[in-house]
């Protein structure tokens, strides 16, 4: 009623109602915003990560401090059609995975699931171990918040999310960074890119 009575009034007061106009939407280069880790920085310190179990505290800037090689790893969502079809499968089966493992270096993969999730996800993908992967959930998000890789996801998820993305450690410290310009999509974090 008062939609009415608004959308009448130019005509109650002899004018011509001005046409609507749509809305424009202006489109950036990329929806990632940019990103507070850097080339030569070290992983966030704190105990923000659990292993197969919420009492399995791990810090990765503490495990790869003495690490020569390593890679972090992370996901949107655990068992999402992406990440168990292309992404992860791509960096078990990497021969260069396997020689960063067999040399003492640490490749993990994140997500912002719980330690349960990721754990039935790695049983899934890996259930022998045999790639040396470990899957590491961030059940409140603050590792990947901490880095600024999280986006909103909110609609699809029902929280923040990390971007799809891969870190190189080199000597506990971040070589070279790898995220998804669009948040999810499978190229500039695929293992055959980040490990050419």
């Amino acid at each position: 009623m008062s939609f009415r009575a608004f959308s009448s009034l130019p005509r109650a007061l002899g004018r011509r109602a001005a046409p609507l106009r749509a809305a424009t939407r202006v489109s950036q280069f990329h929806s990632s915003r940019p990103l507070l880790v850097s080339q030569g920085d070290s992983l966030p310190n704190r105990d923000f990560l659990v292993e197969n179990s919420p009492g399995n505290k791990v810090n990765l800037a503490d495990e790869f401090a003495n690490i020569k090689r390593g890679l972090v790893i992370g996901v949107p969502a655990a068992f999402s059609p992406a990440c168990s079809n292309q992404h992860i499968p791509g960096y078990i089966s990497h021969p260069k995975v396997a020689e960063i493992v067999g040399e003492g270096g640490k490749v993990v993969v994140v997500s912002v699931n719980d330690p349960f999730v990721m754990k039935a996800w790695q049983d899934q993908l890996d259930p022998a171990g045999d790639s040396g992967i470990r899957f590491l959930a961030d059940p409140t998000g603050e590792f990947t918040k901490a880095l600024e890789l999280d986006f909103d996801s909110v609609a699809i998820f029902g929280n923040r999310r990390a971007k799809r993305y891969a870190l190189v450690l080199e000597d506990g410290k971040v070589k070279s960074i790898h995220v998804e310009p669009d948040n999810t999509g499978t190229n500039v974090s695929l293992a055959e890119n980040v490990l050419a």
